[in-house]
């Protein structure tokens, strides 16, 4: 029969790894290194026996001592926040090298969930002029397209981003975002600004392309998680088609 604070103390070690995971699924990480820094946790813990279950939509973490009982926790947003997937890393790191307690781990993990710490809107709009326009260049041999492609991806990424903080409506924002690249592409190209439209559209559009659920989902996939495996595939297939569509309707109308 486990302690009253042996009990306490392993449920706070179960909320860590909730907590932990939690944070790693929302901001982008794929679900093997979720799982492993759970179980890493739990070992550094001294826990006898962790187990978990892991999917893009809920996180449950157990225990084989029958007076501790198993939790869950919902995942109800996914975004792309790597750094502080990067947090997590060092503080579980910290929590093996005995630096932190579990306590400290705990409350440090709270601070880097409520924490904003995206990259501000100029360093985002010049990445994705980073994106779009050197790659005219190297895949489509298009020197000349190269800046309007800079010019769209940064006004396209700027409507995307604030549709996102303001809306937050999946999939509609890469729609909406792709109807107004093809809008602004149309237009140049009909001034003069820029040549030709495909080259310009294929340029801008990089910056919205589901690169990391499309990578992450495949890392599901060969690591055997045949659930969320698939569900970020879907997940990404359809960014993906609403990338197109969005496109479709902006040069049938313009």
């Amino acid at each position: 029969m486990a302690s009253v604070e042996n009990q306490s103390y392993y449920q706070l070690v179960i909320n860590t790894c909730l907590l932990a995971g939690k944070i790693m699924v929302e901001n982008g990480s794929d679900l093997q290194r979720v799982e492993d820094t759970i179980y890493r946790i739990g070992h550094n813990a001294k826990m006898k026996s962790i187990n978990a279950y892991i999917t893009v939509t809920m996180i449950m973490v157990s225990s084989t001592d029958p007076n501790i009982p198993a939790q869950m926790i919902n995942v109800n947003k996914r975004s792309f926040n790597l750094t502080k997937v990067v947090k997590v890393n060092d503080l579980s790191r910290k929590f093996a090298a005995e630096q932190i307690n579990i306590e400290t781990f705990y409350q440090q993990l709270q601070l880097t969930d409520i924490q904003n710490d995206f990259f501000s809107l100029k360093m985002q709009v010049l990445g994705a002029i980073l994106v779009s326009g050197p790659l005219v260049v190297v895949f489509r041999d298009n020197v000349i397209d190269a800046l309007p492609a800079c010019a769209v991806a940064a006004i396209t990424w700027v409507f995307f981003y604030f549709m996102n903080r303001y809306f937050n409506i999946r999939f509609v924002s890469e729609f909406s975002s792709a109807f107004l690249l093809a809008g602004i592409s149309a237009l140049m190209v009909r001034i003069g600004w820029a040549h030709n439209m495909d080259d310009l559209i294929i340029g801008s559009v990089m910056p919205l392309l589901p690169g990391i659920p499309l990578t992450n989902a495949v890392r599901d996939l060969l690591a055997g998680n045949l659930v969320s495996g698939p569900a970020r595939g879907v997940e990404a297939l359809i960014s993906a088609c609403a990338l197109g569509f969005g496109v479709a309707v902006g040069l049938h109308l313009f």
